[in-house]
């Protein structure tokens, strides 16, 4: 699937835009919340501290939150016989209902990050930590050949916990502790389950914030949306994840769309996981959230739309990346192309440890769906 967005084709990011530590690393008495807002509404974009976002809201709207954990899903190990093999770098993705994990090997760099390399061969057994054993079957997808099923020996929840580390790619400066790709909401699964890489569009948000937004009126709603590695060099567009909307979530969304709230996402894995419960209801009446879980192949693309969601808090993504869909649905096409050209003017940051991007319904007084808002 390729990415057009009219006005972004030309757009490049700077390196030096690259977000290589995380906002508390950055100087002293910094905080998560120390990096940048950028406000979208239509084609107005306005600058801002995320510490500004409960202001940015009003008593009535609904920020869905994931709450899926990261997971050190980076290990080391070697391909092929013993003694010696190829020195890869597992990335443990998704666990399917069979037992198997989609995976990606990655050649090692000295930097302690990874490069891109082919995948498999079909029948090759990757050596990892502690005599586990990861068996290669073939490619996730046909024809497609960066993840592959593979059968693992051992626990792999326990292999991460011993010997994983956090997924590190090449524009960030150094490794980080597994608690800087947790998120405030991050709950632990029973099953030992989680995301390959973190939803990061949470990352910026402390306890202070939360309940700040809490006592202006404003609703945090939880669901989990598991996300499997991400395209790094390739921007493919997503595939199959687990996800789960829970009954509350679904009954809060529809009481704040019938009542004049805003229904805003926090990230783009939240985005997925709503619309893939989403039911359209009778002529006139539209669309509901409705509680669900299990996998969700959708890809939010313009042509799609969205169905429940009224906005979106999201990171800033590459000018190929296949989100931009998602967030030319959620804004229109003029919306997208105004704020990245602000970003990149105006020096934002981008990847997991970066800026973020809201993207609000133009105000036009105040939209009504039936019912009168409070804030």
């Amino acid at each position: 699937m390729s990415v057009v967005v009219d006005g972004l084709e030309g757009l490049r990011v700077p390196e030096e835009l690259s977000a290589r530590v995380p906002a508390e690393q950055r100087g002293p008495g910094r905080g998560r919340d120390d990096v940048r807002l950028l406000v979208s509404r239509g084609e107005a974009v306005s600058h801002h501290a995320f510490r500004e976002l409960p202001a940015l809201l009003r008593a009535g709207d609904v920020l869905v939150v994931n709450t899926s954990p990261t997971l050190a899903a980076a290990v080391d190990g070697r391909l092929g016989p013993e003694p010696g093999g190829e020195p890869v770098v597992v990335h443990f993705s998704t666990r399917g209902d069979d037992g198997r994990w989609a995976v990606e090997l990655r050649s090692p760099e000295p930097s302690g990050s990874t490069r891109p390399r082919a995948g498999g061969p079909a029948g090759a057994v990757v050596r990892l930590p502690g005599g586990g054993r990861l068996a290669l079957a073939g490619p996730l997808t046909p024809g497609s050949g960066r993840l592959w099923w593979a059968r693992a020996y051992g626990d792999v929840p326990e292999l991460l916990g011993r010997y994983g580390r956090p997924i590190r790619y090449g524009y960030t400066e150094r490794d980080q502790p597994l608690s800087a790709y947790q998120t405030v909401f991050a709950r632990p699964s029973p099953d030992g389950g989680g995301s390959a890489e973190m939803p990061s569009a949470g990352r910026p948000f402390t306890a202070g914030l939360v309940a700040e937004l809490a006592a202006r009126g404003v609703w945090i709603a939880p669901l989990s949306l598991h996300t499997g590695v991400a395209s790094a060099e390739a921007h493919e567009p997503p595939y199959p994840e687990r996800f789960e909307v829970p009954a509350a979530t679904a009954a809060l969304v529809n009481a704040a769309r019938a009542t004049g709230g805003r229904v805003i996402a926090v990230g783009t894995t939240v985005v997925r996981a709503l619309e893939s419960a989403a039911v359209a209801g009778p002529v006139g009446v539209g669309a509901s959230a409705r509680a669900g879980r299990g996998w969700t192949d959708l890809v939010v693309t313009p042509a799609r739309g969205v169905r429940v969601v009224d906005g979106l808090l999201t990171g800033l993504h590459e000018p190929e990346a296949s989100h931009l869909l998602m967030l030319e649905a959620v804004a229109g096409r003029a919306a997208l192309r105004s704020a990245y050209a602000a970003a990149v003017r105006d020096h934002y940051l981008w990847h997991e440890f970066g800026d973020v991007h809201l993207l609000l319904p133009e105000e036009k007084g105040h939209r009504m769906r039936c019912g009168s808002n409070s804030g």
